[in-house]
């Protein structure tokens, strides 16, 4: 990496991160999955800079254009708020699974399987409270028609729709998590992206379930992981996973406010979970095993034992 080009980038990425609220903790050069030259930022919350996060980019990136720096602005700036919760690497998924996701190795880079594809590494593990080692290996694939939808294969650009993807790829049993094994595969494909609408989906959930979803996540990620501290209810990136906005995530959190579950913070932004909440955790448990059950693979018994009309 070129001393101009480290010190261009760098300033780029000091100013953006001041505008969100961030400083540079940080900086060091690294290479992608591929050995090129990449660039590495610890960002930490400009107010408390222990809260930090780590963002990878290409050495020669240059978001100075309009359309790319916006996007790069926004991702900052909802990574700021995002480090106000106890636990930034947590999220949950609709079976009620809470994980963390860590490990990545930004940017994307091309198959080495000779598929027409661009993949990211990264690890996503099983936050219970009880120090469980089950996780998985995730190589998510980006094919061909789905990268032109993406402004740029960079961590800004992509991170929040893969998170949902291996999110999405668990709720249908199709990633397992455990106590060691290979990577497993996240297809990422244009099924996730509506042209039309140009945005992406990944759930049709109902009001019903961003309820339920919202109460069993700060049940987990604020009661059990977060030792009660707020967590930000109405993050962006679980706008996109349930296929909603942002303006209606609020008026859940307003909904499970009124029933008593959660208690809303004074910017309504933020929630802890209330003693009723907190009182059912012998459900979440039983609704997480299950999940996990879901998730494991199984064997179709009466084949193996050859009965089968095929």
């Amino acid at each position: 990496m070129s001393t101009g080009t480290q010190t261009v980038l760098a300033g780029q990425v000091e100013a953006a991160a001041k505008t969100a609220g961030l400083v540079v903790v940080a900086q060091q050069e690294g290479k992608d999955f591929s050995g090129g030259p990449t660039a590495r930022f610890t960002l930490g919350l400009a107010s408390n800079p222990s809260k930090t996060q780590t963002l990878e980019l290409s050495a020669a990136f240059d978001f100075s254009g309009a359309a790319l720096k916006g996007v790069v602005e926004t991702y900052l700036k909802e990574t700021a708020t995002r480090l106000k919760n106890p636990r930034p690497d947590c999220y949950l998924t609709l079976h009620g699974i809470p994980l963390s996701f860590g490990k990545f190795e930004w940017p994307f880079h091309p198959s080495t399987s000779g598929a027409d594809t661009n993949i990211v590494h990264g690890e996503t593990r099983l936050e219970d409270g009880k120090e469980s080692i089950l996780h998985a290996k995730v190589a998510a694939s980006l094919t061909v028609t789905f990268a032109e939808v993406v402004a740029a294969l960079e961590q800004p650009f992509a991170e929040s729709f893969i998170y949902n993807a291996v999110r999405k790829t668990m709720d249908q049993g199709q990633l397992e998590l455990v106590k060691s094994g290979n990577r497993q595969p996240v297809p990422v494909t244009t099924r996730y992206y509506s042209s039309k609408q140009q945005k992406f989906i990944f759930n049709d959930t109902t009001e019903a379930q961003r309820q339920e979803f919202l109460a069993a996540k700060v049940f987990w990620l604020s009661g059990v992981l977060g030792g009660g501290e707020p967590i930000w209810l109405t993050d962006p990136r679980d706008a996109q996973y349930l296929n909603t906005t942002v303006e209606e995530l609020k008026k859940t959190a307003a909904a499970v406010a009124h029933e008593g579950i959660v208690l809303l913070t004074a910017d309504t932004e933020f929630g802890t979970p209330s003693a009723a909440l907190m009182s059912h955790r012998e459900g979440y448990e039983q609704e997480l095993a299950a999940a996990l059950q879901f998730i494991k693979p199984s064997f179709n018994e009466e084949m193996r034992a050859g009965h089968t009309n095929m």
